[in-house]
């Protein structure tokens, strides 16, 4: 019994890495259960990322693009016969939107993760999903507008109470004079680059 025991392979998880085009985001789960969430760089126009369902066919921990210039493409997980891989990227800022020649971004970090637990795991019980499409350029603006627009507080919210003021010409120059209650009249401010009566 010991034997038989000693001489089992150890049990293997499950890891299904899931990209969204769409949100150009990742997500990797440990026999269903999320472990990571990140940014990724999918296909620019002209170079759309594959979708489907793909099992890792190649590691390869140092690599360089043969196809364009020698780009480095380091802890590579090749999924298509094609030569697309999912690979770390010094673009981080890029992170996020569509930037790649068809390959799955990931920062060299985040990468190097990834090919830690497919290579501990294997890649036989590593499954890897693409969906959706790649936004358009005019959709990520529209996108970035409404994210500023809902962060950006109202005019009235940012706005304070302005105090009333009078005005008083001094020596033919334009005064401004701030109330504060309880307090009668500051300093006169000058404003003669302000109003203008030329």
């Amino acid at each position: 019994m010991g034997i038989f025991a000693a001489g089992t392979s150890p049990v293997r998880a499950d890891v299904l890495i899931k990209v969204d085009k769409s949100a150009q985001r990742m997500s990797v789960l440990i026999d269903g259960k999320r472990r990571y969430s990140w940014p990724v760089s999918t296909g620019r126009k002209g170079y759309a990322t594959p979708t489907g369902s793909f099992t890792p066919s190649r590691l390869v921990k140092d690599h360089a693009s043969k196809e364009w210039d020698g780009a480095p493409m380091p802890h590579s997980i090749f999924f298509t016969h094609r030569g697309h891989a999912i690979h770390g990227s010094h673009a981080i800022r890029r992170l996020g939107s569509p930037a790649s020649h068809g390959c799955i971004r990931l920062s060299p970090s985040n990468a190097a993760k990834l090919f830690a637990l497919v290579r501990k795991e294997g890649m036989r019980n590593t499954k890897i999903v693409v969906r959706g499409k790649e936004p358009s350029r005019m959709a990520r603006r529209k996108s970035h507008a409404r994210t500023v627009k809902s962060v950006t507080p109202p005019r009235a919210a940012r706005s304070t109470r302005t105090p009333a003021t009078r005005y008083s010409s001094n020596h033919g120059r334009v005064q401004e004079r701030a109330y504060m209650p309880n307090a009668g009249y500051r300093q006169p401010l000058n404003t003669g680059s302000i109003f203008s009566w030329r």
